[in-house]
């Protein structure tokens, strides 16, 4: 994955970050915040205005991770990955709540389950998203791979209950094991 660094953002990238700082900072459980945050996401998504040109250029080797925005407080982050054809993340989990918004494209998210016993993972199952679609993540349990499931370009709009400017990443763990039935 390559990273680009946080820039100044649309009216409408605006609003949609002090719509999510209103919903974080009402607080509660990690699951009600990603909710009431995938909530707010939605009607964003698919929105031409959303993002700057810059905000959606891909990496012809990887995906492609632009910061949008990171509170002061580091309560919370929003990124948008950018992924050209063919182009996957490795398995992994979460440091904290995660939003996911298709907002161009197809996105194809393959779910596992860690099976201890056998040192594994296993496949629970696989969704095809397309624009709109928003799914709220909440660890433990999020271990998932997420690809571009298409030919076109593909965007998705994530926030996390993170700091990404400090971690870097929302990955908490990537898992090298393997795949099991």
């Amino acid at each position: 994955m390559t990273m680009t660094s946080p820039r100044v953002g649309s009216p409408a990238l605006t609003t949609l970050i002090d719509e999510i700082r209103a919903v974080v900072r009402t607080g509660g459980p990690p699951r009600d915040v990603a909710e009431g945050v995938a909530r707010v996401l939605g009607p964003y998504l698919g929105r031409p205005d959303l993002l700057l040109p810059e905000q959606e250029a891909p990496d012809p080797d990887r995906y492609r991770q632009h910061i949008l925005h990171v509170e002061d407080d580091g309560s919370f982050s929003i990124v948008s990955l950018v992924w050209t054809e063919g182009q996957e993340t490795c398995i992994h989990d979460h440091v904290s709540w995660c939003v996911v918004g298709v907002h161009r494209g197809r996105e194809l998210e393959t779910r596992y389950r860690l099976d201890d016993s056998r040192n594994a993972l296993v496949q629970v199952g696989t969704v095809t998203t397309d624009v709109g679609t928003v799914a709220a993540l909440t660890p433990p349990g999020d271990i998932h791979k997420v690809a571009n499931a298409g030919s076109e370009l593909t965007i998705s709009i994530h926030v996390y209950g993170a700091d990404i400017n400090v971690l870097g990443s929302s990955i908490r763990r990537r898992y090298d094991l393997p795949v099991v039935s």
